[in-house]
């Protein structure tokens, strides 16, 4: 197994070189897939490199312990103007970093070959195992400069020589399966799982990816398959990368510990099963993961998927409708800001996003996607992840102080503090997310010492799945990095298990906080599709089939309110507690007569009805307006009246000559132009008599 240069379990005190040709491109910088930072030659750069072109320079590694070492993994210079990579090199082992023994075959140095390229990881591995404490790298050619990135194999086979290292080690006691899972062998473990607990777990799928493999999903509930009134949805999904595994063991993991657990009997384990429907989706992208480990390389991109920008997740234009994908969003709120144009989505995110509609009408309350570790970074990022343009400012306006001025693409959603508040729940219960004493996987710290960060001050992308969720959906979804190394070796996962288990688990429970309740009319029925208006947060939820909703929100009063279609808002104060446990706050609509005012308004034409004043005298204007509406109506009935005068004297005698009926006032079809030239209906008829009481009104009054 790797030693821990990627993950950075090996700190940077631990390498050291014999030079650097700048502090960004120092010995701490020579870790496999260390990313260069944003401007290159700066104090992040991609890679380990040496001041000048001498084979005698070297870059050491101290395992703090005797290690059996197998082999290392080299890499070139991460860089978009720079070529460089190592192409053979001698290794050296050492006991106490003075004495070194150089590997050979046994008549001389043996000499390594590295790469062909700057960014495809190449595995050296030793025909005999060396045990030692110390590692060096002697580099003998290269391509451009001696610039390396590196990672070493190896098997400690002492306790290692630091107390706050050991401090740390920690040994998981779950009984659990501990090891990287194929499509096939996640496919038989759900099964597994799902034959131990059958009461609590259902296996389905949400649609299947472009190579035609099922997206799997376990639902973990006592009443699997069924949304249960008042109770709140909540979902992890994983995997969408398809080289970084570690989400997607993780959830197999979790999957098992919930199913042991409550078999076992463990009371919070036993309460977030009833309380809760969860939805578990480790694998988001198949053919990815298939892909990679058909090749054995996880560090290639075209595994990855990258859908949108940058790290993104998928697609959706901002005004509301998904590129690619139908049907539109059931309901909607736009961008304080419009003019992105959104990347398609591909097939896998169609499925997610349809599966997100789905579930619309169900009291979906907190997501988590993607529980991954995308670039290789340890962090909780939250929306809003899209930047608004910069407006353009005048050369001479003053700079401003303040950070979201200085920055006035950035845009904090309405859910800002409870977003915070839900990040900070699972970066504050990780063994190691706050540890940023360190700086980040491959830039310095961006999460203020706090694990937590807004995806739009990080990272900016168009068309992200937490922005989507937020918008459309009554979801509210945040993304998890879970480190460094994008596919821990097997050795790592109980470690990784239990830096993540108890924040896996605080997160869930975070979802029953805030408000819940049921929207119900006066005899006591459900209203499906009503809204909940939290005053000052300008953010709605919509209510399930059921007529439930569940609203989350920081400790704090709160006027909310229930509005729906035909009947009366009803508002009340709601108060929420520290406590984990929502606040109970239904509503009873009254129905209201606009229902009423609706219909009669289609049956007028939508057009307005004139409303009269008794007592009022009307104007010239108004006096010729009715004169044209009187002779119009007037018109009309004397020309229905002779259609079913026709009608009668063609049943009874067909050769009959149709009579006319004079006027009973003066009366010229050319005075006045009437309202529309296409002849009368029967409903148009059947529509105007609706006005007919006001026209009588109005004689009256004259």
């Amino acid at each position: 197994p790797p030693i821990g240069l990627e993950s950075h379990r090996i700190e940077d005190d631990q390498i050291l070189a014999s030079s650097m040709l700048r502090h960004g491109l120092g010995a701490q910088r020579g870790r496999l897939n260390m990313q260069a930072g944003t401007n290159e030659d700066d104090f992040f750069d991609g890679a380990w490199c040496a001041e000048d072109d001498s084979q005698a320079h070297w870059l050491e590694v101290d395992t703090r312990r005797i290690t059996m070492f197998t082999g290392v993994i080299t890499q070139g210079r991460d860089s978009q103007i720079h070529d460089d990579f190592v192409t053979s090199f001698y290794v050296g082992f050492s006991n106490d970093s003075q004495h070194w023994m150089m590997y050979s075959n046994g008549y001389e140095e043996m000499m390594f070959y590295g790469n062909v390229d700057k960014d495809t990881p190449v595995l050296s591995e030793f025909p005999e195992p060396v045990v030692a404490r110390y590692i060096r790298i002697y580099p003998q050619r290269w391509n451009g400069s001696l610039c390396l990135r590196l990672e070493v194999l190896g098997c400690p086979l002492s306790a290692v020589s630091s107390y706050y290292t050991q401090q740390n080690e920690v040994t998981s006691t779950d009984n659990l399966d501990f090891r990287h899972h194929s499509y096939k062998d996640m496919r038989q473990l759900m099964k597994v799982v799902n034959e131990e607990c059958p009461t609590i777990t259902r296996i389905y799928n949400i649609g299947k990816s472009s190579r035609g493999l099922k997206i799997y999903a376990m639902e973990v509930s006592d009443n699997p398959g069924e949304h249960e009134t008042g109770e709140p949805e909540f979902r992890y999904t994983a995997g969408l990368h398809g080289n970084e595994a570690l989400g997607r063991e993780l959830l197999l993991l979790l999957m098992q510990f919930l199913c042991k657990e409550y078999q076992d009997g463990n009371p919070r384990v036993r309460g977030l099963v009833t309380d809760t429907r969860i939805h578990l989706i480790p694998s988001l992208n198949p053919d990815g993961y298939e892909l990679a480990h058909e090749a054995g390389d996880w560090t290639v991109e075209q595994w990855s998927r990258m859908w949108g920008a940058g790290m993104g997740c998928g697609a959706v234009g901002w005004d509301g409708k998904a590129v690619g994908c139908s049907p539109p969003p059931r309901h909607s709120s736009p961008l304080p800001w419009a003019g992105h144009k959104a990347p398609s989505w591909a097939p896998e995110m169609c499925q997610r996003r349809g599966w997100d509609l789905e579930h619309w009408d169900e009291t979906w309350a907190v997501g988590c996607s993607p529980l991954d570790s995308p670039g290789g970074e340890k962090l909780v990022s939250f929306p809003f992840d899209m930047a608004r343009p910069s407006p353009p400012t005048p050369a001479a306006a003053p700079r401003p102080l303040d950070y979201e001025d200085e920055h006035p693409e950035l845009q904090e959603t309405p859910d800002h503090a409870v977003f915070r508040w839900l990040a900070i729940s699972y970066a504050s219960a990780h063994l190691t997310m706050t540890q940023t004493f360190r700086g980040g996987c491959h830039a310095p710290d961006v999460t203020n010492a706090m694990g937590i960060v807004q995806g739009a001050k990080w990272h900016p992308q168009a068309g992200s799945m937490n922005d989507f969720s937020y918008l459309h959906t009554n979801c509210l979804e945040l993304s998890i990095y879970l480190g460094c190394d994008k596919f821990p070796h097997e050795s790592e996962l109980q470690q990784e298990w239990e830096n993540n288990k108890e924040s896996l688990l605080t997160f869930m429970e975070q979802i029953h906080r805030g408000i819940k309740g049921v929207v119900t009319d006066q005899q006591g029925e459900p209203i499906a599709n009503a809204t909940i208006v939290v005053g000052g947060i300008n953010h709605n939820v919509r209510t399930a089939s059921g007529g439930d909703y569940w609203r989350i929100l920081n400790p704090g009063e709160y006027r909310v309110s229930a509005r729906a279609e035909g009947y009366n808002p009803s508002v009340k104060t709601c108060h929420v507690l520290y406590d984990i446990g929502a606040t109970q706050c239904n509503f009873i609509l009254s129905r209201s007569n606009w229902k009423r005012i609706r219909e009669i308004m289609a049956m007028n034409g939508n057009r307005p009805i004139r409303r009269v004043v008794p007592g009022r005298p009307m104007t010239p204007r108004e006096h010729l307006r009715l004169r044209m509406r009187l002779r119009h109506r007037m018109r009309l009935r004397e020309q229905m009246r002779l259609r079913r005068l026709n009608a009668t004297m063609a049943t009874s005698s067909p050769t009959a000559p149709p009579s006319t009926t004079a006027l009973p006032f003066p009366f010229s079809s050319t005075a006045y132009m009437p309202w529309s030239q296409e002849p009368p209906t029967a409903s148009t008829w059947e529509m105007d008599t609706e006005t007919e009481i006001v026209t009588e009104l109005v004689t009256e009054t004259e």
